[in-house]
């Protein structure tokens, strides 16, 4: 991504820098680098708007992983890694934010420390991770597990994209028949009605009277139409309309059972790396928190705060509403194999396989019932349409 930058150079004036950078802090490091104090940054084009995030570039953390972990394995040291993952990048912004963390670690500094301060490239549960890893040497493991994490996250995630697909372009397919009717065949029909002097139920009258009113403000309707949509879009931008609508899905049976159900499984498989990859469970708990809810949130402080006590992390988590059934089971047993995080992933894979099975059988019966209320809606449509023609050919009789 393209950032201008207004800077003063080394010999105190003010020059205008273009500058490519994953997001405006690597920008303004870039910048700095080369002896320029940055007074202000915004990003070229008109798309370029940070609150639309599909303009930004996301950085391919699991290929990156999965290269790294190569050629540390094949004896590489890891600032060549570094420097030979950063001179085969393609892409400016990517390439110059790998070479800022050579530099980083060129200077002494750990790789966590690099990487914590690109926190838009690498989020807080991967630098725990390379962190726990630095500890115990074993950065080359370390990325394997999280590439394989990152690889579990990522079906879950397809099997939700996919599982929605269809249902999508059925709602889409009927709101966009149902426009057609209501906004280019039914101000036709109701031109056509215009002198029949045939009594027509309630609805009918409604339906030839909004036809009538498209075909004299046209305009109107479409650029109302419009507004709505770029409203309901800029809506969803807002991270408190997201809030608001995710707290009615909560609420509803069955639907909110299993998001939260969901978020517990993401939670326990990322506390499972970590424990795996070193971290002691308390700080891993700090660090999965973000994963959660944040209806949830408070109730793994009160668990930590417990845990961190000395209570059993069994009891500590169920007391707060953490855990199933089957959860509280195994984390009793790995209280006692003191095997924890492959407990924690067993519980993740667990909740994964019924989350699964719950979204087919939600699929199997959404979809049919979604068919079956737009082909009653455009029924209803079309059937009062040709009402008219039905009462007159009853009065001709």
């Amino acid at each position: 991504m393209r950032f201008e930058l207004k800077a003063v150079n080394p010999q105190g004036r003010v020059e205008t820098l273009e500058l490519q950078g994953l997001d405006e802090a690597g920008a303004v490091q870039q910048a700095q680098g080369r002896g320029y104090a940055v007074l202000a940054v915004r990003p070229r084009g008109v798309l370029a708007t940070p609150g639309w995030p599909w303009t930004r570039a996301r950085f391919p953390l699991a290929l990156f992983s999965q290269e790294l972990r190569v050629l540390l394995e094949a004896g590489l040291p890891l600032l060549e890694a570094l420097a030979t993952l950063a001179e085969r990048e393609r892409r400016a912004e990517f390439r110059a934010l790998l070479e800022r963390v050579c530099t980083v670690v060129r200077e002494g500094n750990s790789l966590s420390t690099a990487l914590a301060q690109h926190p838009s490239a690498f989020p807080p549960l991967y630098v725990a991770t390379v962190q726990a890893s630095e500890r115990t040497g074993d950065l080359g493991p370390a990325l394997g597990r999280y590439v394989a994490y990152a690889g579990q996250l990522e079906a879950v995630r397809k099997r939700l994209v996919n599982a929605s697909i269809y249902p999508l372009l059925l709602f889409g397919t009927g709101g966009l028949v149902s426009l057609f009717l209501l906004l280019y065949v039914v101000p036709r029909f109701s031109l056509v009605y215009e002198d029949i002097g045939v009594h027509l139920p309630l609805f009918s009258r409604l339906l030839l009277a909004w036809g009538e009113f498209v075909r004299g403000h046209g305009a109107l309707v479409l650029g109302a139409l419009v507004a709505t949509l770029a409203a309901c879009g800029h809506a969803l931008q807002r991270a408190a309309v997201r809030a608001w609508l995710e707290a009615r899905l909560w609420r509803l049976p069955s639907v909110g059972e299993h998001l939260k159900l969901y978020q517990l499984a993401r939670f326990y498989r990322t506390i499972g790396m970590l424990l795996r990859a070193g971290t002691p469970l308390v700080p891993a708990l700090r660090t999965g928190a973000g994963l959660l809810h944040p209806a949830l949130r408070p109730r793994l402080a009160a668990a930590s705060q417990a845990i961190g006590e000395g209570r059993l992390v069994s009891e500590s988590m169920d007391r707060n509403g953490l855990t199933t059934t089957v959860a509280l089971r195994l984390l009793a047993v790995g209280e006692r194999s003191g095997n924890m995080g492959e407990m924690m992933d067993r519980i993740a894979t667990f909740h994964d396989e019924e989350i699964a099975r719950w979204i087919d059988w939600f699929t199997r019966l959404f979809e049919p019932v979604l068919m079956m209320a737009i082909g009653l809606l455009i029924g209803t449509i079309v059937v009062f349409m040709y009402m008219p023609i039905f009462e007159l050919a009853g009065s001709l009789q």
